[in-house]
């Protein structure tokens, strides 16, 4: 266990990941140590072999994980070795010939521009309670802006620039980034901000929070999307990502640049944006059936 905090404290002070990201490590290590403690009695994992990933990528499996998953807690253990290889507390990394499983390709709907100006402009939809109006705000900024979950519950009061029309966010690794808002949108903020003078919610510096006065949550945010986006469609996936996904499959729809876009999302690498280009190819064709000369001659 020693070891494993070690490798903790290691992402969190030098490099700088959220403390979100290292919770999802620690759940991925805690997973391989109740394994290996039942195969091998102790929790010692920097003992482990490669039979034992092996077997454990096996268990996980016959639970019926997915390719996803198995292949993130993978991803964790191979930073964690690769970790006690560095610091040589290791001399054999065992995870070296363990390979990550091949995952199915899964075509990803994002919901249409029609779906989400049908949730945000029709007024039934949302209470004009505090709440309401929170949750309006926070999806309609999660659409516009395509930040992550994260982002949304980290944005300060202090982040948002009336002037510039635009809002300071805090990406992964402590990376900060700017991005465009619209005037219609700030104004919907200054609406909420109102809101929470008339409720004394002032004493959190987070933009979006509860009516106690305190952060949102992850939970929160993810059901509150869940149950508003569920009113308007009946997509299997329904989440803050999927905002994220619609918001860069529309840009790109739009003839947004690809690397403007990767900046606005807060990419590190443009391969990382190129998944949402599935949709807009889709889009691409259509246009290309409908007018293209040669196409046309076939009619």
């Amino acid at each position: 266990m020693e070891y494993t905090q070690r490798f903790l404290d290691y992402l969190a002070l030098e490099k700088n990941y959220s403390s979100l990201t290292i919770t999802s490590y620690q759940k991925d290590l805690q997973d391989f140590i109740t394994f290996y403690s039942q195969e091998e009695g102790n929790e010692n994992i920097h003992d482990a072999k490669k039979t034992h990933i092996r077997a454990f990528v096996m268990s996980l499996s016959q639970l019926n994980k997915s390719e996803k998953t198995i292949n993130r807690k993978l991803s964790t253990l191979r930073s964690f070795y690769k970790y006690l290889v560095k610091e040589k507390i290791l001399l054999i990394n065992p995870i070296e010939q363990v390979h990550s499983m091949k995952r199915k390709k899964e075509v990803v709907v994002p919901f249409t521009e029609q779906e989400i100006s049908t949730l945000l402009d029709t007024e039934e939809y949302f209470t004009k309670d505090f709440d309401g109006v929170r949750d309006r705000l926070m999806i309609d900024l999660l659409y516009q802006t395509g930040i992550r979950r994260a982002e949304l519950i980290n944005l300060k009061e202090s982040d948002i620039d009336a002037i510039q029309c635009s809002i300071k966010v805090l990406g992964k690794r402590n990376k900060e980034r700017l991005v465009p808002i619209s005037k219609y949108l700030l104004q919907e903020i200054e609406i909420y901000k109102q809101q929470k003078l008339k409720f004394n919610l002032i004493a959190t510096p987070n933009l979006f929070v509860t009516l106690k006065d305190k952060p949102l949550y992850d939970t929160l945010v993810y059901s509150k999307v869940k149950y508003y986006l569920s009113l308007i469609s009946v997509k299997h996936k329904k989440s803050p990502h999927m905002l994220r996904h619609s918001f860069a499959t529309h840009m790109l729809d739009s003839g947004a640049d690809l690397n403007a876009v990767k900046d606005l999302l807060g990419h590190s690498s443009l391969s990382s944006t190129q998944v949402y280009t599935h949709g807009s190819i889709e889009n691409l064709k259509k246009v290309f059936n409908q007018a293209h000369p040669r196409e046309q001659k076939k009619e």
